[in-house]
This record gives C-alpha cells, sequence and structure tokens, in this order.
C-alpha cells in the first residue's frame, strides 16, 4: 500500500512515529480480527478461532482468522461485535476514571453508529442511561440494530444533531465523542480510503471537530467526563484538539495509567496513540478531560409519555413477566419497557430530541393478541414462561434466511433459540411456521 506522501511528512513530528516500520505494517497486508463478547449473553465462540485476549478489555479477544460472521446464527443473537482492538481501550478508559462508581449515571455516545463503543459502554454501565446519537438516519438504523440485538434494556437511540443537545443543559455525566475524522488509521482494513485523504481533508475535519465538541460540551454536567477519540493519526485532529479543549473550552485533562507493555504510545496532554507496528490493532487516538465549569442553567422541557390501559396491561402481562423495575409505555402502537428510575429522563429525552428506540419494545396488540415484538426476543429479560424451541445451525440459518423449514413444538407464539439465545419468534401451526423474523435483516445468500 502506497501511502500518501502529505501523510508522511505531517507524521514525522508525530508522537512515537517511527516511519520505516510504520510503511512496512501498511506493506505487508496483514490484518488484525477482533471481537468482544457480550457479557450477558453466555455463548461457546468457536475455541478454534480465539487466539489471545485483549489485554485493556476484559470481554475483548483476538482471532486467528476471520470468520464468515454472517454465517455464524451467535453473531445475529449479539452474543459478540466484531471490533476493532485499540477502539476497545475506551473500557481501560472507563474503568480508571470511574472504577465501580457507575450507579445511575448518564452516559452520552455522540457519534455512535454502528454501535461499538455504545455496546461496550451498556455492558461497562448496566444499570445506567446510555444515550446513542448517530446524525446520519441510514446510519442510525444500523445503530438500532446493533442495539437491538446486544439485548440491553437501559438505552435511548436518537438522531438528531450535537446542537440540539444544548436544550439538556448539565444532563450529562459522561459524553462520549468518537468524532468523524479522516481514517488514516483505518487505512490497512479499508484500502480505499487512502485514496479520499488529504490535508484539505484533515483541515476540514479538525474544524468540523471542534464545531461538534463546542455544541455538545453545554450537555455536559458540571466535574463531568468527555472521552474524545478519533480513528485519525493527524497532529491536527488529535493533539491539536487536546490542546483546544483545554486553552478554549477550559476542560481539565484526565490522567489514564497505562501497562509499558501494551506499546501505547502517551502523548500530551494526558492523550494515548495507537499505531500498527507497536501493537495488535489498528491507527487510534483518545484522551479524556473533566469539566470543572457549570453551564448557565435552563428548565428542561418534558413529554408526557402514553400509559397503557387496563386491556393493554392484562395482555401484556399474560404473556410475559417484566421486573418490577420497569414500566410500560406506547410509542405509537408498540408497547415499551424501560427502567422506572430513568422515566423523568426519558420525558425530558422525548420533548427535546428525535428518538428511534427507547428501552425494549414487547409488541403490539392485534385485537386481543400480543404480537412480541423482535426486541424482546433478543432483550436480556428472563423469558424463561415464554414456549421456547431450540434450532441447530442449519434451522437457525434457514430461519435467519427465512426460507421454509419447519420444527415439532408447542402451537402458537414460540421463541426460537440458538445455544439458549433468543433468535427470534415465530408462530407454529400444524403443518407449518409464520416466520417473524424481521425481512429487513435476513441473510440475503444462499450460501458464503
Amino acid at each position: 500500500m502506497a501511502l500518501p506522501p502529505a501523510l508522511l511528512t505531517s507524521l514525522a513530528k508525530a508522537p512515537g512515529f517511527v516511519q520505516t516500520d510504520f510503511e512496512a505494517i501498511h506493506e505487508d497486508g496483514s490484518q488484525v480480527i477482533s471481537i468482544r463478547k457480550n457479557p450477558k449473553k453466555q455463548a461457546v465462540i468457536q475455541s478454534h478461532l480465539v487466539d489471545s485476549e485483549i489485554p485493556w478489555c476484559p470481554h475483548g479477544y483476538y482471532l486467528k482468522e476471520r470468520p464468515v460472521f454472517t454465517a455464524d446464527p451467535l453473531f445475529h443473537t449479539g452474543a459478540y461485535y466484531v471490533q476493532e482492538a485499540s477502539s476497545m481501550f475506551l473500557w481501560h478508559v472507563l474503568n480508571a476514571i470511574f472504577g465501580n462508581n457507575t450507579t445511575k449515571k448518564k452516559v452520552l455516545d455522540l457519534c455512535a453508529a454502528p454501535g461499538g463503543k455504545t455496546t461496550l459502554l451498556l455492558n461497562y454501565f448496566t444499570d445506567a442511561l446510555v444515550v446513542a446519537n448517530e446524525v446520519i438516519k441510514t446510519r442510525a438504523s444500523i445503530l438500532v440494530e446493533n442495539t437491538t440485538k446486544w439485548g440491553a434494556d437501559n438505552i435511548v437511540v436518537t438522531n438528531n444533531d450535537p446542537a440540539h443537545f444544548q436544550k439538556l443543559p448539565d444532563f450529562f455525566d459522561l459524553i462520549v465523542v468518537d468524532a468523524p475524522c479522516s481514517g488514516s488509521g483505518l487505512f490497512r482494513k479499508d484500502p480505499e480510503a487512502v485514496k479520499e485523504w488529504s490535508t484539505d481533508a484533515v483541515a476540514l475535519c479538525s474544524a468540523r471537530q471542534e464545531r461538534i465538541l463546542a455544541e455538545i460540551l453545554p450537555a455536559l454536567a458540571e466535574n463531568g467526563f468527555l472521552i474524545y477519540s478519533t480513528c485519525s493519526y493527524a497532529v491536527e485532529e488529535d493533539e491539536a484538539i487536546a490542546e483546544w479543549l483545554i486553552c478554549e473550552m477550559n476542560m481539565e485533562p484526565v490522567f489514564i495509567p497505562v501497562d509499558a507493555t501494551w506499546n501505547i504510545v502517551e502523548t500530551a496532554p494526558n492523550g494515548f496513540r495507537f499505531y500498527p507496528n507497536k501493537l495488535k490493532g489498528e491507527g487510534f487516538f483518545i484522551a479524556a478531560f473533566q469539566k470543572k465549569n457549570k453551564t448557565v442553567p435552563s428548565a428542561i422541557a418534558e413529554q408526557k409519555l402514553t400509559a397503557l390501559n387496563s386491556v393493554e396491561k392484562f395482555s401484556v402481562t399474560q404473556f410475559c413477566s417484566i421486573p418490577d423495575q420497569y414500566f410500560y409505555f406506547k410509542n405509537q402502537e408498540t408497547i415499551r419497557a424501560f427502567n422506572t428510575y430513568f422515566q423523568l429522563e426519558l420525558q425530558q429525552l422525548a420533548a427535546n430530541l428525535y428518538i428511534k428506540k427507547a428501552g425494549i419494545a414487547i409488541g403490539e396488540l392485534k385485537g386481543k393478541d400480543l404480537v412480541p415484538a423482535h426486541e424482546f426476543a433478543l432483550a436480556n429479560f428472563d423469558k424463561h414462561t415464554i414456549q421456547q424451541v431450540a434450532l441447530d445451525e442449519l434451522q437457525a440459518m434457514d430461519y435467519l434466511r427465512k426460507k421454509d423449514f419447519f420444527v415439532e413444538g408447542p402451537k402458537g407464539w414460540v421463541l426460537f433459540t440458538y445455544q439458549n439465545l433468543g433468535l427470534g419468534w415465530a408462530k407454529l401451526l400444524s403443518n407449518r411456521l409464520n416466520n417473524y423474523y424481521p425481512s429487513e435483516w435476513r441473510i440475503r445468500k444462499d450460501s458464503f
């Protein structure tokens, strides 16, 4: 891979940059494949594929080779997420800042699609409110899909511009901004991206990053934390932005201790650079800051949620049992479950942002019958009272392709499972089944 000469020139004085090694690792064509397991969905990942653990993330693993993830039913259950190893360093940063002090925090992943960092945040902050935002509509739909597969209920997905969050002053305890960037850190994974890189693109991204950060900081609470990251090597998008946050936005850098054996380059001010010639991962930059000033307070609008009537409540409780700490509400015709502790916050979010998903969709009433939602099939709720049918791998793939097949089981609604994990709904009749897997998610290839 021929790297842009202007990129190499611009990195000559970047911390930790060694040009000969940097060019060599981009020439050898090797790929690093990594996944992060979902601790809420215990499943057996094929052991012959796992190479070693990722040292900075307890649920991260390097793979020996890249399997066809789409052909693995576990991938569709949300048992794991395919994520770049360097970006999993977010877990270490969170652990250094928060430790076990995660209870009832309000967290925002601002530039969240496709959902790698959001799903990591959902596992770290298990009893917090996690808001995942994506400004691009098509990418927001991908974010909904990936967070749905993950099964967490403490999630709200929004589709908004950063400036819209200024209606929520001092709202979040943590904001993660994995900013849109020039992408030089991912050249090995996407060689075509080299053609799109230019010094003009770097300058454009740097200006956009400043705008995004300036617009979102009013929503960060006093003493709250900002974690900023990019997949760019450019100083203008990394250390220069960190300096700007300190000098212009009065943010205070946060020290994060790091194991020297990881070969991560520490850079001022308290940032970290990841080089693929120094460690097993792609190019990445991350730094953490704390906000010491308070945003000028203002009232936050609230929107009343639509409660269920007695008939709707009865239909839901006849079908399933949801833990006591959740309440039901309706969004259009969909019945959803959400943590009661964050009901006020959800009402505030609903009044000020466009919400794509909140909590877990339970289903819709069709007459007196509840048609269960796919979100509920994948949710981490206990579903032992619901009729279930276990599928083998071939049956699971037929189900995911929405191909005709039949299994014996109890008549009516059943939850298809794979390795004891929810895969989706079907309705079993006397001689056939109705497949309720979402059509827009179905696997379209017959072979791999």
